[in-house]
């Protein structure tokens, strides 16, 4: 079984949650799962940024992306926050291996809008180093950075790089660790599951916006690109990966037609 996990920022940038999930990721890799992880890490480039007098601009919630930018993307993204995660993993257990989507070709992308500058979009995803990763039992940890035909360097929305990577690795969940419990409905309640059309319609009727309507979009991409199932979560909830590996009804879930949720497989690994 083939598991991706992406991983808010947000839920990085305290050392104790960092090693709390780093700990909870090691926990389902060593129950036997081929694991990989995407991370972002907006809000510690914004801090960068703006120690250096640079203010970040947002337009449809992308950041504009200039040469400064990619210089804070490297040294930050690419950099401390995939470094401190690989370390925490590696403390934990895991034997942890820091990427972008820059190496062996693993995202390639082109410019998503010259308005947002060097925003790319995903357009191939090759697989091969997850492979070469996984069948010699190491856990591949990839910043939302990817590389254009050309060499240039781009910055990728991090689900959108979540997606593609879990869809060309044919993964069979994928979990998004965000800072909300799942999606909600009108009224305020958590919805338990969900299709690719019930997405489309709370999308189409205002009730999922910003943040959570990128998220929906982004689900139900994942799996019309062929990802069986597709969890929200809240990232901070204790326990939250053994309760969804256990098959906890907890959060979103978004799967495809006739799909039975995937077998409990952590009871014995995280009493």
């Amino acid at each position: 079984m083939r598991a991706l996990i992406k991983i808010g920022g947000s839920l990085l940038d305290d050392p104790a949650s960092r090693e709390d999930i780093a700990r909870q990721i090691a926990a389902v890799a060593a129950s036997g799962v081929s694991v990989a992880v995407v991370h972002g890490g907006g809000r510690q480039m914004t801090r960068f940024l703006e120690e250096r007098g640079i203010q970040s601009r947002f337009v449809r919630g992308l950041r504009v992306t200039t040469d400064e930018t990619i210089d804070a993307l490297l040294k930050v993204l690419a950099g401390t926050v995939n470094t401190q995660l690989a370390a925490a993993l590696c403390a934990a257990g895991a034997k942890a291996v820091g990427l972008t989507g820059i190496d062996a070709g693993l995202a390639t992308a082109e410019q998503l809008d010259p308005e947002l500058g060097f925003v790319g979009r995903v357009v191939a995803s090759d697989p091969t180093v997850l492979d070469a990763l996984a069948d010699a039992g190491l856990l591949p940890v990839i910043a939302c950075v990817a590389g254009g035909a050309d060499g240039q360097v781009y910055n990728v929305n991090g689900d959108s790089m979540a997606v593609a990577i879990a869809s060309g690795w044919e993964a069979d969940r994928l979990v998004f660790l965000t800072d909300v419990q799942g999606v909600r409905d009108a009224n305020g309640d958590i919805v338990a599951v969900l299709t690719v059309e019930g997405c489309q319609d709370l999308i189409a009727s205002g009730v999922a916006s910003g943040g959570m309507q990128a998220k929906l979009n982004a689900a139900a991409e994942a799996v019309a690109g062929g990802v069986p199932e597709v969890s929200i979560v809240k990232g901070s909830d204790p326990f939250i990966l053994k309760r969804v590996f256990d098959g906890e009804k907890i959060g979103t879930r978004i799967a495809g037609p006739h799909h039975d949720p995937l077998f409990p497989i952590m009871t014995a690994i995280m009493p």
